[in-house]
């Protein structure tokens, strides 16, 4: 495990097979955030809080944006394992988290589902168990939980990001960068206005 030090998971839960942490306890340093990930971020959550009056070049948005995202939090990831802070980040609001994932998933529609490597093709499209409106909902809940305590205590919120990357959405980061560039390989970003 990268982070040797991390003391304990306090707490997680599922909700319909989607995972939201709800507390954590580790030790870290203060860590130097970089302005690049800082803006990516907000980005990303500008992008996501947009949706609705954002038809069109959204996803193309996304799509362009993950990629960097992902790139400068693995910057972060590597000044966080020299840190030592107590994180107890408050608790994803569920109906919050699904009414945005509903939302999503309406805006998608036949973009949102695609195919895990363990899903069975023989039971056709409603086999499919990969959701991109529930990675996209989950990259945001967690890093609004950062943003959160962000002003206060930078540190903490560095320590709430990569710690989350690690344990939760870091994978969901993967699957919509994989599932985004399926969906660009068949000019299918743009969506209807």
């Amino acid at each position: 495990m990268p982070f040797a030090y991390l003391q304990s998971v306090i707490e997680s839960t599922k909700l319909s097979g989607m995972d939201a942490i709800i507390s954590i306890e580790r030790t870290a340093a203060r860590p130097q955030i970089s302005p690049e990930f800082i803006a990516n971020a907000r980005r990303y959550c500008e992008l996501i809080e947009s949706r609705a009056t954002s038809q069109g070049l959204w996803l193309v948005r996304i799509s362009e944006l993950l990629p960097r995202l992902h790139a400068s939090i693995s910057a972060l990831l590597v000044q966080c394992r020299e840190a030592t802070l107590t994180v107890l980040p408050e608790p994803v609001d569920l109906d919050a988290r699904f009414e945005l994932f509903s939302q999503l998933r309406a805006s998608l529609a036949d973009r949102d589902a695609y195919w895990l490597e363990f899903d069975t093709f023989g039971e056709g499209m409603a086999a499919m168990t990969g959701s991109l409106a529930d990675d996209l909902t989950d990259i945001y809940c967690e890093l609004k939980q950062g943003f959160q305590i962000f002003e206060s205590d930078p540190g903490q919120a560095a320590a709430i990001w990569a710690f989350g990357y690690e344990q939760h959405w870091g994978q969901h980061l993967v699957d919509a960068e994989r599932h985004l560039a399926m969906l660009e390989a068949q000019s299918r970003l743009r969506l209807s206005v």
